[in-house]
């Protein structure tokens, strides 16, 4: 199965990123972008790839264990970035150390399971809205540079569980759970 850890904003957070998102889908060129699914946004703090079943219970406890040890922080979703011109995403404010720390004992928690990760890197906060290819990120940007979420506590890590699209049908979205 496929797995990564994350936290996961409230819901009235993501609606008001879905407010701003709204607007960036009515943008010119808005349709050459493919649109991440609501239900779907987190922020991602470790990914693991394919994990076997059987290594899945010590890996909660690892990150049991991890998420103990990171005192709740505060957070708040604000303007917006990209990943060259395929990745376009909110960024993230307030207490990004605590964040860091909580990935990097994520990405800990994983390798001690003898999950193997991808080459460390500095973690960099972000929610992903928008995926393509050669996309003007411009204009969405110009909007993004003003959004403003409200504050909440992050007390909570959660494994999740990705599906990848089978079907073939353009614009298909991962399906995640919560595991």
């Amino acid at each position: 199965m496929r797995l990564f850890a994350a936290v996961l904003p409230p819901p009235e957070r993501l609606d008001e990123l879905g407010q701003v998102v709204d607007r960036l889908q009515r943008l010119p060129g808005a349709g050459g972008v493919r649109w991440t699914s609501r239900p779907g946004w987190h922020l991602t703090l470790a990914f693991m790839g394919e994990v076997e079943e059987a290594v899945v219970p010590e890996l909660r406890v690892r990150l049991g264990r991890a998420a103990s040890r990171t005192a709740p922080f505060s957070l708040r979703l604000h303007g917006g970035g990209h990943f060259g011109r395929r990745a376009l995403w909110a960024g993230v404010a307030g207490d990004l150390d605590a964040l860091r720390l909580l990935a990097e004992r994520s990405d800990a928690a994983a390798r001690r399971t003898g999950i193997a990760m991808e080459e460390h890197r500095r973690y960099r906060a972000h929610l992903t809205v928008g995926r393509g290819d050669g996309m003007d990120t411009g204009p969405f940007l110009e909007v993004l540079d003003g959004f403003e979420g409200g504050r909440w506590e992050v007390a909570e890590l959660v494994l999740v569980r990705s599906s990848l699209p089978v079907s073939g049908v353009r614009g298909e979205q991962p399906r995640y759970a919560v595991s």
